[in-house]
């Protein structure tokens, strides 16, 4: 009997390198990052790998490679981000903090204009207001999106808001068109993080890509209502104090003006505004049913 000879592979010493390499890289660093590098032009990626210099190391390396060398890592976290890489990526490490790494990421994205065939990131809203369109085919271009108009001063004018592309639909050539004469950019171009492994602390972060400006606003608004919130149940802070000194000296002067009788204004003018709200129904009441008779 004929011996059946094993199929070997052969791999390169240039692949054995840069698994070596990326092995190295992702046991040695803090933080490994899976970043989306889809459409974004040769000359924008130089240009962010330039500044992310003494940040981090980027690297675009073939899936099966980065696999390999990832495998070399025993963190339990490995496997689900193996699952994050998919097409179009690229692999960053450094020794920042995950979520720094990300923010930097995104301060270095810029806007991009809509391409027709390309998928509404958010509803896409024409706003009201001026523009510095002229009278033409323009006014058959917005008017077939539905966006009503106006000519004011020889320009074309916006008379009310219009969502031209809602969130998840494909846009279309014509909304696309006017968003490149009304110089909308609803997309951004740049490294869009995906999914992050803490080496040291030994996490793993499934959804990384901070929206920095939604963040920002909802802890705005968290504030808003939480420092009315804090005053009505009398929680005492740096931010509270004064506040409830404020209140304290408001109940004080209606107590004193209870004990003495004296009238209190706020509740006096409370009154009458009361008042008058009942004289304004009983007159609107009579109108009605003299209207009736008639």
């Amino acid at each position: 009997m004929k011996k059946i000879k094993e199929k070997t592979t052969h791999v390169s010493d240039s692949k054995k390198k840069a698994v070596k390499e990326l092995s190295e890289l992702g046991k040695g660093k803090k933080t490994i990052l899976v970043a989306s590098i889809k459409n974004i032009p040769g000359g924008q990626f130089q240009e962010i790998v330039k500044k992310l210099r003494g940040k981090a190391v980027v690297k675009v390396p073939k899936r099966n490679l980065i696999h390999r060398a990832l495998d070399s890592n025993k963190e339990a976290n490995i496997p689900k981000l193996k699952e994050g890489i998919k097409s179009d990526f690229a692999m960053l490490f450094s020794d920042m903090d995950a979520f720094d790494l990300a923010v930097e990421l995104i301060k270095n994205q810029s806007p991009s204009k809509a391409k027709a065939g390309q998928i509404a990131p958010i509803d896409i809203e024409i706003q009201e207001g001026p523009t510095d369109l002229v009278p033409g085919p323009a006014i058959s271009e917005l008017g077939g999106l539905g966006i009503q108009i106006q000519i004011q001063g020889g320009k074309i004018h916006i008379k009310e808001p219009k969502v031209i592309v809602k969130q998840g639909d494909k846009i279309s050539a014509e909304a696309a068109a006017v968003m490149s004469k009304l110089d909308i950019k609803p997309f951004s171009i740049g490294f869009t993080p995906i999914c992050a492994l803490d080496n040291q602390e030994k996490k793993f972060y499934s959804s990384i890509n901070i929206d920095r400006e939604g963040t920002l606003n909802g802890l705005k608004y968290a504030y808003s209502k939480a420092l009315p919130f804090a005053v009505s149940i009398n929680y005492i802070s740096n931010d509270t104090i004064s506040l409830l000194l404020q209140k304290a000296a408001r109940q004080e002067r209606r107590l004193i003006k209870v004990i003495t009788g004296e009238p209190d204004e706020e509740v006096v003018v409370e009154q009458t505004q009361v008042k008058e709200e009942k004289q304004e129904e009983s007159k609107a009441d009579n109108a009605a049913g003299l209207a009736s008779l008639f």
